[in-house]
């Protein structure tokens, strides 16, 4: 599984490298700390996964999830933030994201996420080369 990391703060990026990195399935193919390069990484690199902070420099999260929903459907997208409001869970949810996680209450539930996408991922890809 082919995953863009995307967030401002650097000390979040490297715990989220950590924590969904360990993982043999996984590849992180980018990690962004700004919209505006989040958004052209996943139009040229193509992950099979993105997890996006709301609200960053150039362009917030939701502002790429909107942009690259109109370009792909099937792409799984976290939102992970500080902002744990309804409001912007919904906000989160209408733009097409697949997942919205608090970083203060559901961080480590990002890891264990990752880890079940990334397991169905790996089986369905031998199922289909076993046919």
């Amino acid at each position: 599984m082919r995953i863009i990391l995307a967030d401002d703060s650097s000390l979040i990026l490297d715990r989220l490298n950590e924590m969904v990195g360990r993982y043999k399935q996984v590849e992180i193919v980018r990690s962004c700390n700004n919209g505006i390069d989040t958004l052209e990484a996943l139009r040229t690199l193509k992950p099979d996964l993105a997890i996006v902070d709301i609200k960053m420099p150039g362009l917030s999260g939701l502002e790429v999830l909107n942009e690259i929903r109109k370009e792909d459907k099937k792409l799984k997208f976290i939102i992970l933030t500080f902002y744990s409001s309804d409001y912007h869970k919904q906000m989160a949810i209408q733009a097409g994201a697949d997942y919205f996680f608090n970083k203060v209450d559901d961080f480590e539930k990002v890891s264990l996420l990752v880890e079940e996408l990334a397991t169905k991922e790996e089986y369905y890809r031998r199922l289909s080369s076993w046919q």
